[in-house]
């Protein structure tokens, strides 16, 4: 569908090459490595599997197996993760999913964020979509249906989509610091093997759209008649959200994207924005 599309690029500009990850950055000092650690096997879980082995968790991580051991000793004693000792397999416990839940569940940031999404129903036949990112992935968090879009978009709560492999995944990229996107490139190069480079080139031309213009477009593969233009939602102290307009690709045009519903778009994130403090 439209959200592993192709890029399209960005007027008068030539797309930038992004710098390799883990490369083009000096360590951190300031990182503590085992914390660091800690937390990289937290975010190994996979949430379509409740049960996972050390070697799944070792293999996703890229540590060894041994450390893995260690790092989950220690999570499960402090009450992050709990242990099958008979099938010797692990799951989050209910601390982890707590501090899940405190990172999106902010019912004000939702209501203004549902304004925003409600002065989009008026742009035709779409589906406005509201996501954030977990870890390389992107969570729809809810969608509102404008007239009677052509399409049956299998777009829900809870629906994920890659974010190095989405528009919406794009648009939130563009607003990560830089260490902090490098460091999601090299887990999703590691995982992308060689389909990495063409994977690297679209997802720089969305970033350098959402640089220039406010908001990014794509057209899809998955499916190839949608398309979906989207922008960052900056959120002072925590984590961005995108909101995003799909559409059958005959409704969305390039021209239209780019002069009308692209600008309507960013504009939206900029009112929202400006209700939560943020300018610019």
């Amino acid at each position: 569908m439209l959200i592993s599309g192709r890029a399209m690029p960005a007027p008068h500009s030539s797309v930038p090459a992004l710098p390799t990850p883990g490369k083009d950055i000096a360590p951190d000092r300031m990182v503590v490595e085992p914390l660091a650690r800690g937390l990289a096997v937290l975010a190994a879980f996979d949430p379509r599997q409740t049960w996972v082995r050390n070697y799944d968790i070792a293999l996703e991580t890229g540590l060894p197996a041994a450390t893995v051991s260690r790092l989950l000793h220690s999570l499960v004693e402090l009450g992050y993760v709990c242990h099958d000792r008979k099938h010797r397999r692990y799951r989050l416990a209910s601390a982890s999913l707590t501090l899940g839940h405190a990172s999106i569940a902010d019912p004000g940031l939702q209501r203004l964020a549902r304004a925003g999404m409600q002065s989009l129903t008026g742009c035709g036949d779409v589906c406005v979509v509201l996501g954030i990112r977990d870890r390389l992935d992107v969570m729809v968090l809810e969608t509102r249906v404008s007239g009677r879009p052509k399409f049956d978009a299998p777009l829900r709560a809870g629906t994920r989509l890659g974010i190095a492999s989405s528009g919406m995944g794009w648009a939130l990229l563009a607003t990560l610091p830089e260490r902090e996107r490098y460091f999601l490139e090299h887990n999703v190069e590691r995982k992308a093997g060689c389909d990495w480079p063409e994977l690297r080139r679209r997802m720089a031309a969305g970033i350098s759209q959402v640089r220039e213009l406010g908001f990014c477009m794509s057209q899809g593969e998955w499916e190839p008649a949608l398309t979906c233009v989207a922008a960052p939602i900056r959120i002072p102290y925590g984590t961005p959200l995108v909101l995003a307009c799909i559409g059958c690709s005959a409704d969305i045009t390039r021209a239209r994207a780019e002069r009308e519903l692209g600008p309507r778009l960013a504009g939206a994130v900029q009112a929202l924005q400006a209700q939560l403090g943020v300018h610019g």
